[in-house]
């Protein structure tokens, strides 16, 4: 529980100082002029940077654990934010970006792996609580942003270092768990290529499946996170500030749903949260574009909270799918959300100048219908039982 407390501490300052990037879009685009289709390249540069690398990055270290990159991550985190905050072309946002980006690259999929070897079992239980350290900071993120930047301006993002700084100095002491914990059980690799109970033809359908509700969960998130303040001030004629804190509300349920996600995949099974977190918010995401203030309050923060809950079961569930490769799953899955998160945000920022904020949200509405896709993959508890 103290690695699992510690990286899930590192996972909040790290996802915080990520979350810094979209929050200040507004300040961006006021002081850059940039219009909806820049703010959008901003999220792909930050999140194509991670998504490229994060499989790769998991790939090497299932053969070469790296104990002390997760430190590594964050000091290029550190090195994004900094320039964020003297950033005073476009060009030099791009950068500040893609180094933010190349931190979430190194610190995800040997962070997920650590929590694995921590989980003494209950791996759902371990990546919820893992990832609700993320999505805790991505809610802090704007909130932050509403009452430390938007007051003092671009510079200040540099204060967030401070947290930079910390992060590094726990995750060296986790990498010096890690190295320990490798020490002492010489020669545990890479294990069977895949889970006993399936078949390769079937293990390979159920990761494409699984990709496919990650295309559906992450473009509609992608069209909250990044254009939900735009949404609600063109709509609602609510203040930069007042925006920051609903998006901060909805982030939280984010948050919630992640925490809640893993243990009940381990009670349940991780296919049948996985199948109804996704297709059961449809009735809410085509209620969202016709609802009032109130209501869209409500609402996002009930689809925030169950689309998250899937994620926990989906990286587990892959991760059993191919047991003996740990890394490259987390790597795959948290570097595929956040590309298909970029390039949804990149498109839909063209969609938006061409149309409307708001007839984006009832486009996107329609895409938690692919969890349908749910209903095919295997289950796993039952073809073990099967197989037994």
């Amino acid at each position: 529980m103290g690695v699992l407390g510690t990286l899930s501490i590192c996972h909040l300052l790290n996802d915080m100082m990520q979350s810094l990037l979209p929050a200040i879009y507004p300040i961006l685009k006021g002081d850059f002029g940039l219009d909806f289709g820049q703010i959008g390249l901003i999220t792909l540069t930050n999140q194509i940077t991670a998504s490229l690398l994060q499989p790769l990055v998991g790939l090497y270290t299932d053969k070469h654990p790296k104990p002390y990159s997760l430190a590594a991550g964050m000091a290029s985190t550190l090195a994004g934010l900094l320039l964020l905050a003297v950033a005073t072309h476009f060009g030099v946002v791009l950068v500040a970006a893609a180094l933010i980006g190349l931190g979430s690259a190194i610190f995800h999929p040997e962070s997920s792996r650590i929590t694995r070897l921590a989980s003494g079992g209950r791996h759902g239980f371990a990546q919820s609580v893992f990832q609700v350290g993320g999505n805790a900071g991505s809610s802090l993120g704007p909130l932050l942003a509403a009452f430390v930047v938007l007051p003092h301006g671009q510079g200040s993002i540099g204060w967030f270092s401070i947290a930079a700084l910390v992060g590094i100095t726990m995750l060296w002491r986790v990498g010096g768990w890690y190295r320990a914990h490798l020490a002492e059980r010489p020669g545990r690799g890479a294990g069977r290529v895949h889970h006993e109970a399936v078949t390769t033809r079937e293990v390979w359908k159920a990761l494409a499946l699984l990709l496919g509700l990650i295309f559906s969960k992450y473009v509609y998130l992608a069209s909250l996170t990044s254009y939900y303040t735009f949404y609600l001030i063109s709509r609602f004629g609510l203040s930069v500030q007042a925006a920051q804190l609903h998006l901060f509300l909805f982030l939280g349920g984010v948050a919630a749903g992640t925490f809640f996600g893993g243990p009940v995949g381990d009670r349940l099974g991780r296919r049948r949260v996985i199948l109804w977190s996704i297709l059961g918010i449809l009735p809410f995401t085509l209620a969202l574009p016709w609802a009032d203030l109130f209501w869209t309050r409500i609402l996002t923060v009930i689809i925030g909270a169950v689309l998250a809950s899937a994620f926990p079961a989906i990286v587990v569930y892959a991760q059993e799918l191919m047991p003996g490769r740990v890394g490259m799953i987390a790597g795959l899955f948290f570097g595929v959300a956040f590309g298909i998160a970029g390039i949804g945000a990149a498109v839909l920022g063209h969609l938006a100048d061409a149309t409307s904020i708001a007839f984006v949200y009832r486009l996107c509405a329609f895409l938690p219908a692919i969890g349908v896709l749910g209903f095919w993959l295997p289950d796993l508890e039952t073809a073990h039982q099967r197989r037994r």
